[in-house]
């Protein structure tokens, strides 16, 4: 099955295969709500869908509106694959057009082409959820209060002492009730980990490696859904955005090696943040650092290096669920 989910929405288009071969694809349309979904089960059982791992459902990440049917599918043991919405458009090369109807037949082409290939979506995990949003929450208070500041250090320059004065004034209210609220999600969060045994120990492992902090060990776990996909270093690496590629072709084309521009943004962010900490303060990596400056290398391309380390490392630990050893203090 393809779902292509909207907000009040989704559209099912579904492909019967059995040993004699595949069906005609059927469509449907139903309402993204429990009403909805009610209705959804009643149809699936019409056509006989075997609800369970043999069913394969492919959606698109919208970031909120498919919760429902990622919870749907985790109560129901069917068999759910979120794609990147990227990747699913470049697999099926050029379209033309674009309808709900139309979207949930090309996930469902994509899925019938690809289903030997695709990997199921782990189980929805409330826990995992809830500390999903209160770290966005936190990011976007994060962001208002910075908008805020920004604005009003901009204004300074060039607006009178006293009408300067007044503006301050008037946002600091806002500013008081920005970090208050953050200071709450922030005490949520650490609530959220304390309480769950399995996030926290993950999370006090992360914390083990030079250069993850409490915020990055965080998102990180949200990131990769507390590494229930068992993802590989390079893997978090590469969705981080901090792999370089080789760029050539034939003769004619011989470019530097460079990273993608499709990236976790954020988390490439963080990594960065950390990279840069530890190239100061930790003696290992301000010694790489410092030697590959004298070898001639850019300085970001250092940074980038040290930020795959921190990337590999974190799943390394995970994977041994050992914490790091810091070998070259021991050596030192």
């Amino acid at each position: 099955m393809g779902i292509d989910i909207s907000k009040e929405w989704f559209d099912v288009s579904m492909i019967i295969v059995t040993e004699q071969g595949k069906g005609n694809m059927i469509s449907e349309k139903f309402s993204n709500d429990k009403p909805g979904f009610e209705l959804f089960t009643s149809w699936l059982s019409l056509h006989e869908v075997p609800m369970n791992s043999d069913t394969l459902i492919v959606v698109e990440n919208t970031g909120i509106y498919h919760r429902m049917m990622w919870e749907y599918c985790s109560s129901k043991n069917l068999s759910l694959h979120i794609g990147n919405a990227a990747r699913i458009k470049w697999s099926l090369g050029i379209t033309r057009g674009k309808t709900d109807k139309a979207d949930s037949q090309r996930l469902c082409t994509y899925c019938y082409r690809y289903a030997d290939e695709l990997k199921v979506s782990a189980a929805l995990d409330p826990v995992i959820l809830q500390l999903k949003d209160l770290v966005t929450s936190r990011n976007r208070l994060i962001s208002q209060k910075n908008s805020i500041k920004n604005f009003l250090s901009e204004l300074k320059n060039s607006n009178d002492k006293a009408v300067q004065k007044m503006l301050e004034k008037s946002h600091a209210a806002a500013l008081k009730g920005l970090q208050q609220s953050l200071e709450q999600i922030e005490l949520q969060i650490k609530k959220v980990v304390r309480e769950n045994m399995s996030i926290k120990k993950n999370y006090d492992l992360l914390l083990s490696v030079p250069g993850i902090g409490p915020v990055t060990a965080v998102y990180i776990i949200c990131c990769t859904a507390n590494f229930a996909s068992k993802i590989s270093g390079k893997q978090l690496a590469c969705y981080a955005g901090v792999v370089p590629f080789e760029h050539s072709s034939g003769k004619s084309i011989k470019g530097k090696t460079k990273v993608h521009r499709m990236a976790n943004k954020e988390l490439k962010k963080l990594l960065h943040m950390g990279a840069r900490s530890v190239t100061n303060h930790h003696p290992e990596f301000k010694a790489y650092y410092e030697r590959k400056l004298k070898e001639g290398k850019h300085d970001l391309a250092i940074i980038n290096a040290v930020r795959n380390k921190i990337a590999l490392r974190a799943v390394a630990v995970i994977n041994k669920q050992t914490k790091y050893v810091d070998n070259y203090k021991k050596v030192a």
